[in-house]
């Protein structure tokens, strides 16, 4: 197994109380859980690998799949779906050429909805990464997506 993790689980000490811990820098460090890297998880800490699959498959923040370098939240809560937010998505995923829930070929982006981002007076909004993008319309989307997609970024 790669030294990444095994410098990962050491830095908690191998502690089984850390395992939340370990698995968010895992999914930090590859964007993703690797199932591989969980099986090795599983061994090492001696828990059941249902256990390490429970809390990964419980917790939004992690994904079994692998993610954009770059994740696109959509906000679909009631302000945003009224001021437009599906065509605000529609346009997401035209520009990607993937729909909410994928990721591009290229690992850039992985598009997501989600239900708030608690800044329903600039509704529609969308995130990207930690960006926050309110008041959104089609023509604003192709040229905020520039911004992560230039050389550099």
């Amino acid at each position: 197994m790669d030294n990444k993790i095994s410098e990962i689980i050491d830095k908690y000490e191998g502690k089984k109380e850390a395992l939340i811990q370990i698995m968010q820098d895992i999914n930090s460090e590859y964007n993703y859980l690797p199932m591989d890297k969980l099986k090795y998880l599983s061994e090492k800490l001696t828990v059941p690998l249902s256990e390490i699959y429970g809390i990964a498959t419980f917790y939004k923040t992690f994904s079994l799949k692998p993610r954009g370098k770059h994740l696109v939240n959509v906000c679909m809560g009631t302000a945003c779906h009224v001021k437009g937010g599906e065509n605000i998505l529609q346009k997401f995923e035209r520009d990607l050429n993937v729909k909410a829930g994928e990721t591009t070929q290229d690992l850039n982006f992985t598009l997501k909805t989600v239900r708030c981002l608690g800044c329903c007076s600039l509704s529609p909004v969308a995130r990207i990464d930690k960006d926050i993008y309110g008041r959104l319309t089609q023509a604003k989307i192709s040229k905020t997506l520039k911004k992560y997609t230039e050389v550099g970024e």
